[in-house]
């Protein structure tokens, strides 16, 4: 991704072993430096975006809904697939900040972007900082996020709840470190 080595390994063949909605899964065989080959699990992911939206007070809004794969209810920062063709990583973020969290940024900065889990999956997420926000009208939401909480906190305790392990969201952890350090309060 930093484009600092463009090594690659050739792919002798590749089989799609499942489409789903939000990832597909395939499998290559892979020649290895040795010469041998392997079977690596692809996850193909279209990629998503957070969101740490900090107010003019200093909090951050955190939300909290359930995981499924997970089996409970997780504090994060708002985020959400890339799953509109076309659309930039920037307006997936104001879109996303606005149906789950009904706001809507003045400024929105990128902070970080992840490769969440590169050993076996395409997912890129983009996180950004939002600030300068404003309401907006409250969104009709479906299925988990449904049952959306929102809280806001202070952005030092919501380091503390990631150093804790209060915060467990991959993109909340990186959000938050991030916008403390970029906020200067590192």
């Amino acid at each position: 991704m930093d484009g600092s080595d463009d090594r690659t390994y050739e792919v002798t063949d590749s089989e799609r072993a499942y489409d789903g909605v939000v990832a597909s899964v395939r499998m290559d065989t892979v020649v290895m430096p040795g010469g041998e080959t392997a079977t690596r699990e692809v996850v193909e992911h279209m990629g998503g975006v957070g969101i740490v939206a900090v107010n003019a007070a200093g909090e951050v809004c955190l939300i909290r809904q359930y995981r499924h794969p997970m089996g409970e209810r997780l504090w994060e920062v708002p985020a959400g697939l890339r799953d509109v063709a076309g659309e930039a990583p920037q307006e997936t973020a104001s879109r996303e900040l606005e149906e789950e969290a009904s706001l809507r940024a003045g400024r929105l900065d990128r902070l970080v972007t992840l490769a969440t889990s590169p050993g076996f999956s395409t997912e890129v997420v983009h996180v950004f900082l939002a600030t300068d926000l404003s309401d907006t009208p409250k969104q009709t939401r479906e299925h988990e996020e449904s049952e959306i909480e929102i809280d806001w906190v202070a952005l030092s305790t919501a380091v503390e709840r990631v150093l804790s392990g209060q915060i467990v969201n991959a993109i909340a952890v990186a959000g938050v470190l991030a916008a403390s350090h970029r906020l200067g309060m590192s």
